[in-house]
């Protein structure tokens, strides 16, 4: 198995993110409520900011946590209610020992809905977070105003027997050696070195079967069928040769209409590499579709 395939893999689908103080502190100025809604026996954590029937909805990457958006929730609070989730086995959600699949987080973003009593939710998804807001899409149409996919995929990168290769080693008792790998390829590019021992903390404390869990569910053949996306969507992708003209081809046919942007410059983190941009593009979306105040 090459550096090359890992280094595909990983950027593609396991995410995290980074903080800047400054975006700390931008954050802090409207202090969010932390709230926990109710899945089968566990908790499933969010922070709310704001009111209202509709809301935009964050949804970070496999082994992250909410916070990892904080770069971006202060430009949203003031144009919509702002949501973000710790999915379950992560951040301070519960962390049973269950199956952790699609159709389990995409459930988690609906109690939370339910809990905050909102109607429809315009959701944006990081790496797994992308097909975490596909599959709830799927589950909840009429509750889905519209989708943000921020460099992730909507179909699988490679065959099973390459990722088992990829994946085993995950699955023993030296599976943070494999964590550290993976962190090692998503933080390329980062020179801010608290940055990255931030980036490290966070994916390490992530428990061993949720890591094993949530790249299993990334691995069912159900969450990548080709049904159609009808939602307005947005997609705010990092150059990179998987993201090529056969890849915006088939994104586009899969979603009609789609509002595709690739960017160079970047990293897999685009949302904190140019948080400015990034925010003013999705509201930029919102706005042309009539979703947030004009």
């Amino acid at each position: 198995m090459t550096m090359s395939f890992i280094r595909r893999i990983v950027i593609a689908l396991f995410a995290t993110s980074v903080l800047s103080g400054a975006a700390l502190s931008q954050a802090k100025e409207t202090p969010p409520q932390d709230r926990f809604a109710k899945l089968d026996t566990m908790r499933v954590h969010y922070q709310n900011y704001g009111e209202g029937k509709d809301a935009v909805v964050f949804i970070h990457g496999w082994s992250c946590n909410l916070n990892f958006w904080k770069a971006n929730l202060p430009a949203f609070v003031n144009q919509s209610r702002v949501i973000a989730i710790d999915l379950p086995g992560h951040g301070e959600s519960d962390k049973p020992q269950v199956t952790y699949s699609m159709d389990l987080f995409a459930r988690a973003i609906d109690v939370v809905l339910q809990d905050a009593k909102v109607e429809r939710a315009t959701l944006v998804g990081h790496s797994m977070g992308a097909p975490v807001i596909r599959q709830f899409y799927r589950k909840y149409p009429d509750k889905t105003r519209s989708l943000v996919i921020v460099d992730g995929s909507l179909r699988p990168f490679s065959n099973p027997e390459q990722m088992k290769q990829f994946l085993d080693p995950l699955r023993g008792p030296d599976y943070k050696k494999q964590a550290e790998l993976i962190i090692g390829f998503v933080s390329q590019g980062i020179k801010d070195k608290r940055a990255l021992e931030e980036i490290k903390a966070a994916m390490l404390s992530t428990p061993q079967h949720v890591m094993v869990g949530a790249m299993d569910a990334m691995m069912d053949d159900a969450i990548w069928k080709e049904d159609k996306i009808n939602a307005p969507t947005l997609a705010v992708m990092a150059k990179n040769p998987q993201w090529n003209a056969e890849y915006e081809k088939f994104v586009r046919e899969l979603v009609p209409g789609i509002d595709y942007h690739v960017w160079e410059g970047v990293s897999h983190f685009l949302m904190t590499d140019e948080p400015q941009k990034f925010n003013d593009t999705v509201l930029a979306f919102m706005k042309k579709n009539n979703l947030i105040k004009n």
